[in-house]
């Protein structure tokens, strides 16, 4: 388990089931998006199974906080790319 810090939210990267590194959500701006996935309050009882362990919800981050998440999942150090780019 990993926790990444991007302006004053902390993600814990096992909940992170998807990202966009160009998005255009809300906003005009580029944006990077994390899909993430958040455990219902099933989870946490035992004498309940759901079928729907988690809801996924998509989160928009600009500006500063898009620049350290795309330097963040475009490095080589976190993340393999299967296809990379050769020029």
């Amino acid at each position: 388990m990993a926790f990444i810090k991007i302006g004053n939210i902390v993600v814990n990267t096992d909940y992170i089931a998807a990202i966009r590194l160009q998005c255009r959500v809300r906003s005009e701006e580029e944006s990077v998006c994390l899909l993430l996935a958040i455990p219902s309050a099933y989870l946490f009882q035992e004498d309940r199974i759901s079928p729907n362990l988690y809801h996924y919800e998509w989160i928009e981050f600009t500006g500063d906080s898009a620049k350290a998440l795309r330097d963040y999942f475009t490095s080589f150090n976190n993340v393999i790319d299967l296809l990379p780019l050769y020029y």
